[in-house]
């Protein structure tokens, strides 16, 4: 999350309503936009969040994309046993 915070790009896995969803998350607008338009996501369907800092507190302007379905990235089982802050936690790189 904190890779978010500082303008990466985070892809945060977990489970909604029974069913695994991704978020793509940043707090860099412009940045997530870009890499959506070179991926193929719409920008329609970006979404205003804003999330609380985990080292500050404060909460702070975030947007994301709701992954699914047939975008959910496969699970890379190098990402199940990272340390904790090793950079490879599901965070994308350009």
């Amino acid at each position: 999350m904190t890779h978010a915070m500082d303008g990466g790009l985070w892809l945060h896995r977990h489970i909604w309503k029974g069913e695994p969803l991704v978020h793509l998350v940043s707090t860099d607008r412009a940045r997530l936009v870009d890499f959506g338009n070179a991926v193929g996501l719409r920008e329609s369907r970006l979404q205003y969040k804003p999330l609380k800092d985990p080292r500050t507190g404060q909460r702070r302007e975030a947007w994301h994309w709701d992954l699914g379905g047939p975008v959910y990235p496969p699970l890379d089982p190098r990402l199940l046993n990272a340390p904790e802050g090793d950079g490879t936690n599901g965070s994308l790189s350009e």
